[in-house]
């Protein structure tokens, strides 16, 4: 359907765009609650891919033949959109990467090889997903450099008062979730750049679990890199986005060597493209990359305000509807949060309530969720996690609750 023309969010005409949600699993009609996992696709994207491989398919940047032009100039589009979606100043700093992982890799080999050092320091948080820990754990074995946590509470709130404390001249790079994957927290990231950006240290922000349901501009956040994935919102797997300011992207060396991140190579020396394309080596994920364009020009059509007051709406209500389970606690109870519940049942492994919700039609995520610092803090070894996004329903809220409900009644 066209979506430029709805006016009110109506969850019906969404919910009728993706195809997978109207399929059954273990004979039920499916509840899909892995959002933060990955998220369902929209016909359109669908639509997009297949256009993609009939009509256009052949590499980008290399040739001179009409599918090569169009598919290039699709590729291009993309970056173009992402640039508009996230407000960048310049089209070239949008980098097209393989996804959040790889982005956040690529800024800590690069960034790392040039700035870091022995003794210096680097930050992250208590919340993070893996990804944003072992890339920079890997940086200060390599270096020598030091890795420093801001402590979470136990409403998993980040302490902002002891995130002053730990910057100093010796830290070198901040680098924080915006939106917590295990705990649905949405960090205050503005106040932490503009703290970090006193002490003269740039920051990255992991955006992955934000993309999809704030608006975000770079230009206000004054971000000096920031990192997304296109399957979390709603578009395909393999392809994300390193977004860094044009001086830092200057500033590092190529992530990897190949082609088309070059200007001349001889045996003796090369040198290398301009941005976009220095860090953007070998063929990309072609198809992926510019049937992005789809899923972004989908969450336009129905606009991110309106996706954000219908997912805080469904929080509210889900938050409520599951804080009526005896026995049920609520792991990240921070004021300010974002589409996820995660929690534990008494006497219960998370893992056994989600086999049972399987069996049931209902997916939603067990385990620690690559966070496996967070599950630490709370002494639990992994939580329920159900997380929302823009097509979920009311309705959807109550199955799952009954479903707890009847594993809790089964296991306890």
């Amino acid at each position: 359907m066209n979506l430029a023309g709805l006016e009110d969010f109506d969850i019906l005409r969404v919910r009728a765009d993706f195809p997978l949600l109207s399929r059954e699993v273990n004979s039920r009609p499916l509840v899909y609650l892995d959002n933060g996992a990955t998220t369902q696709k929209p016909q359109q994207v669908i639509d997009a891919i297949t256009h993609y491989y009939r009509d256009m398919n052949s590499n980008v940047h290399r040739g001179v033949h009409y599918l090569s032009q169009i598919s290039t100039d699709a590729f291009e589009v993309t970056r173009r959109k992402v640039q508009a979606f996230i407000h960048a100043g310049h089209d070239h700093e949008v980098i097209i990467t393989k996804g959040t992982t790889d982005s956040i890799n690529l800024v800590a080999q690069c960034y790392g090889k040039v700035f870091v050092h022995a003794g210096d320091e680097i930050i992250i948080s208590a919340m993070e997903h893996h990804s944003n820990i072992v890339p920079w754990q890997m940086l200060c074995e390599d270096r020598g450099a030091v890795l420093k946590v801001i402590p979470m509470d136990e409403q998993g709130e980040l302490d902002i008062a002891q995130y002053r404390s730990l910057l100093s001249p010796k830290t070198k790079m901040v680098a924080v979730t915006y939106v917590s994957n295990a705990l649905g927290t949405i960090n205050p990231v503005k106040e932490i750049i503009r703290l970090a950006h006193q002490n003269n240290t740039p920051v990255l922000i992991d955006a992955a679990q934000a993309v999809q349901h704030l608006k975000i501009d770079v230009q206000d956040l004054d971000v000096d890199f920031l990192v997304f994935s296109g399957h979390k919102m709603y578009g395909p797997t393999g392809v994300g986005v390193l977004y860094g300011k044009e001086q830092w992207l200057n500033a590092i060396p190529p992530y990897q060597g190949g082609g088309d991140m070059i200007k001349d190579v001889t045996f003796e020396k090369t040198t290398y493209n301009d941005l976009p394309f220095k860090f953007e080596a070998g063929t990309p994920n072609i198809e992926a990359g510019i049937c992005l364009a789809a899923a972004i020009d989908y969450i336009e059509a129905i606009g991110l305000d309106r996706i954000k007051a219908y997912e805080d709406e469904l929080l509210e209500y889900a938050t409520q509807r599951l804080t009526e389970i005896e026995g049920l606690k609520m792991i990240g109870t921070a004021k300010s949060k974002s589409s996820v519940l995660s929690f534990v049942i008494e006497g219960v492994h998370p893992y056994d309530i989600g086999v049972i919700l399987d069996k049931l039609g209902i997916a939603v995520r067990t385990g620690h969720h690559c966070a496996q610092p967070v599950m630490d803090q709370f002494g639990i070894p992994g939580t329920v996690r159900a997380s929302l996004a823009m097509y979920n329903t009311k309705e959807e809220i109550d199955r799952l609750t009954e479903g707890i409900k009847r594993a809790v009644g089964m296991l306890v």
